[in-house]
C-alpha cells in the first residue's frame, strides 16, 4: 500500500477528537495498539521494579504502533494503578485503558484521563478475557457510563462478541468504537479447524458497525501466524495485540516484534524511489 499515511507515521494523541479524526482521515491500513499487560505480569511474578513498563511503553511510543493498551484488572494481577499514570505521562501516542465497570476502576480512569477507554467483561477466575462485554442486560447504566467518560473527552470502545445484535446495541448506547472479539477465530486457527465461518462473522459485524457509524477494532488471541487474515477485514482500522506480540518479543526484541506484526498485517513498507542523477549537458 503506497498511501501517504501508510502506517509508518508518528501519531500524537492527547484527546478524544485526535483519535476520531486520525482514524477517519482516510488511512486505509490496519494499525496496531500494543498491550503491555504481560510485561507487567513478568514484573509482578517477582514483585520487582523490572521489566519497566515505562521503558517498554517508550519503545512502543517510538515504533509504528499507534498506542499502548493496559488492562487494569480488578484483582490487579498485572497492571497496577500507578502504571496507568506512569505510562500516560511518558508517551505521546494514545493510552487505551481496558477496564471493567467497577466503581474504583471508573474513578481511576476519570483521574488518569486516558485517550481511550475500552469496557471489557471480567471474571476473577479467568486466565484471560473469555468473551465479549454483555451489552444487553443493563444498557441504561452502560449508556450513562459511556456518556460520563465521553464528557471527560475519553473515546469509548466496547469489547464485544462479533454479532449484529451486539453491534446494534453498542451503537444505540453511544459507543464510539467496537472492538470485535477474535477469540473464536484464534482458537479455530490454533486447533487447525476451518476458520471461514469465524472470519465471515467478523466481516459481517465489521460491516454492520461501519454502517452504524462506529469505528471498528479487533483483538484477542492474535499471533504472528494468524493476524494477517483478520487484518484484511474491510473497515477494520486497528488491532489490539498483547500476549502474542510480547511472546514474540522474548525471541526478537520488542521493536522487531512490532515491526514483524506490522508487516504481517499490512505487508512491507513501500520502498522509497531513488532519485536519478541529473546529467549536465
Amino acid at each position: 500500500n503506497s498511501s501517504p499515511g501508510w502506517p509508518w507515521r508518528r501519531l500524537t494523541v492527547h484527546c478524544r477528537s485526535d483519535i476520531l479524526c486520525a482514524v477517519k482521515s482516510g488511512i486505509s491500513t490496519c494499525s496496531i495498539c500494543v498491550n503491555l499487560d504481560h510485561v507487567a505480569t513478568l514484573r509482578q511474578a517477582r514483585l520487582t521494579s523490572y521489566p519497566s513498563l515505562i521503558e517498554t511503553a517508550r519503545i512502543v511510543d517510538q515504533s509504528t504502533a499507534v498506542g499502548v493498551t493496559l488492562h487494569l484488572r480488578e484483582d490487579r494481577r498485572h497492571v497496577q494503578d500507578h502504571d496507568v499514570f506512569d505510562v500516560k505521562q511518558n508517551i505521546l501516542k494514545k493510552l487505551n485503558l481496558e477496564m471493567s465497570t467497577a466503581r474504583d476502576i471508573v474513578e481511576l480512569c476519570l483521574k488518569a484521563l486516558p485517550a481511550q477507554a475500552t469496557l471489557v467483561p471480567e471474571r476473577r477466575q479467568e486466565l484471560t478475557t473469555e468473551g465479549g462485554l454483555n451489552v444487553f442486560d443493563d444498557p441504561r447504566n452502560l449508556r450513562q457510563l459511556i456518556a460520563t467518560l465521553q464528557s471527560h473527552k475519553i473515546v469509548v470502545s466496547l469489547f464485544i462478541d462479533p454479532t449484529i445484535e451486539a453491534v446494534e446495541t453498542s451503537a444505540a448506547i453511544g459507543a464510539d468504537i467496537v472492538e470485535l472479539h477474535t477469540g473464536a477465530y484464534a482458537q479455530a486457527f490454533l486447533e487447525g479447524r476451518q476458520i471461514d465461518s469465524e472470519i465471515q462473522q467478523l466481516r459481517k459485524a465489521a460491516l454492520h458497525a461501519h454502517e452504524a457509524g462506529l469505528l471498528v477494532y479487533a483483538g484477542h488471541g492474535l499471533t504472528l501466524d494468524n493476524v494477517s487474515t483478520v487484518a484484511q477485514i474491510p473497515y477494520l482500522s486497528e488491532l489490539n495485540i498483547g500476549h502474542g506480540l510480547v511472546s514474540h518479543a522474548v525471541e526478537v526484541g520488542l521493536r522487531q516484534a512490532i515491526a514483524d506484526f506490522s508487516v504481517a498485517m499490512n505487508g512491507p513498507a513501500p520502498t522509497a524511489l531513488k532519485a536519478e542523477p541529473i546529467l549536465s549537458a
